[in-house]
């Protein structure tokens, strides 16, 4: 706090400087040492922060290796993707089928015989019921308000309990020639369990609408999908069908009767190799961002944010030794990640033998799983160590919620040293001017004695 008096009156003194420098020189040193302790928390406060970001973008990579049905991952192959195209899911088997697209499900259309000059043009009052297999039905009431061609089917489309059904216009030409417009209903699914019927109790208008009449549609009637898998017939009443075989789906493009089409279930080890390669690149990953933090600086500036931590150091050292570890659940000869080309070199990276996995994962895939994914698996030891550090409560949350309040403590202790240095202030102001007070007392007194002693020599 600067002090309002710049010069002593008694004294010439600048009290203002001099108060000044001797509150500089008591807070500076002090302030100081808060800063630099308050920087260093905050650096380790980030080297924590990066440290679990690293730590749990290698733990998402490990716990996709935990899960058993990884080295389950089939692929599947359709020797003709323009009649049927299959992919391979949960639950699939390896095997080979024939298939056979005899028919594809279609969804019912029904165009309106009834021609109208536009779609503004009146058709009919009355109720119009929609039906449709085992669904609930659903009734329109047309009348003065929406009798018109556009107006029936906006009122189709935006039924509330329409479970099926859309309505649209379209504008054609008749056999002379004129324009017509026409009302077409279309199932919002394909199969004969969406076919539907329009009923109409109304007048004669809206009674060109009732499909109980046939003569008042033309269109696509309603078809099942068939289908014949190893000479067994299955009916669908969609063209994308997975309760057939088990884990596949079959999405069917064209109907080809009488023409059987190889389709392949294998297992998909590129799938599997994938996720090992990124697994490997996810522990590399965390490795450079701990070497990073960990760092020594050559002279010290450019050390890492937790070089000489503990945590850090315990971290690197579990993780190496789960990674270096054998399984004892898996065969001898496949064990351990590097039984299967995955080995830590001297600088505690990764590397990965692409040609050793993929014989690994070809002549002994079990195995492989066994290492991994198994209970005592390295991917299921290594989660359960980061687990512990990265759980609230552990070794980091503690760590950064002691930094935390650390730098609570210190923002307290800079509080602290102003309120002192405030008070300091004032009390030397005080002293310095009850000092320039006394100085000026004596000056005048100095001068009325030279003056009375002037007097007396005269």
């Amino acid at each position: 706090m600067a002090i309002s008096s710049s010069l002593g009156i008694g004294s010439g003194m600048d009290i203002n400087g001099i108060v000044n420098q001797l509150i500089a020189a008591e807070g500076q040193p002090k302030f100081a040492a808060v800063t630099r302790q308050e920087t260093a928390a905050k650096a380790q406060l980030s080297g924590l922060g990066s440290l679990k970001s690293a730590l749990s973008t290698f733990q998402t990579a490990v716990r996709k290796l935990k899960d058993p049905s990884l080295f389950k991952t089939h692929q599947a192959f359709s020797a003709n993707e323009s009649i049927v195209k299959v992919s391979a899911g949960a639950g699939s088997i390896a095997g080979s089928h024939t298939i056979q697209v005899n028919q594809l499900a279609k969804a019912q259309k029904s165009i309106a015989a009834a021609e109208f000059s536009g779609a503004n043009e009146v058709v009919g009052n009355g109720v119009l019921t929609f039906s449709a297999g085992a669904k609930t039905p659903f009734s329109i009431t047309i009348d003065n308000t929406n009798n018109t061609l556009a107006g029936i089917r906006d009122a189709i489309n935006s039924a509330s309990d329409n479970n099926g059904v859309t309505a649209s216009i379209i504008n054609a030409n008749d056999s002379d020639g004129n324009a017509v417009s026409k009302l077409v209903l279309t199932a919002k699914d394909t199969g004969m369990a969406n076919a539907f019927s329009v009923a109409v109790s109304g007048d004669a208008g809206l009674s060109r609408l009732d499909s109980t009449t046939p003569s008042n549609y033309t269109g696509v009637p309603a078809a099942d999908a068939e289908i014949e898998i190893d000479g067994l017939t299955a009916i669908r009443s969609s063209n994308q069908i997975s309760d057939v075989l088990q884990g596949v789906t079959l999405n069917l493009q064209s109907a080809a009767p009488g023409t059987e089409i190889n389709v392949d279930i294998k297992l998909d080890n590129q799938a599997i190799k994938q996720v090992v390669t990124d697994f490997v690149t996810a522990y590399n990953s965390f490795i450079g961002a701990a070497d990073k933090l960990g760092k020594v600086g050559s002279d010290g500036s450019s050390n890492g944010a937790l070089v000489g931590d503990s945590t850090l150091r315990r971290i690197r050292n579990d993780l190496r030794q789960e990674t270096s570890s054998e399984v004892s659940s898996a065969p001898n000869d496949f064990n351990s990640l590097k039984t299967i080309g995955i080995d830590i070199d001297r600088y505690g990276a990764m590397t990965l033998d692409a040609a050793k996995l993929d014989k690994a994962l070809s002549s002994n895939l079990s195995a492989v799983s066994e290492i991994f994914a198994s209970d005592s698996g390295i991917a299921n030891r290594l989660d359960d160590k980061i687990r512990v550090y990265l759980q609230t409560g552990g070794a980091l949350d503690t760590r950064q919620s002691s930094l935390q309040k650390q730098l609570t403590s210190l923002g307290k202790r800079r509080e602290s040293i102003q309120l002192h240095l405030d008070n300091l202030q004032k009390n030397y102001q005080k002293q310095f001017i009850a000092m320039d007070v006394a100085v000026g007392r004596f000056q005048a007194t100095g001068s009325f004695l030279t003056n009375q002693l002037a007097q007396f020599n005269k």
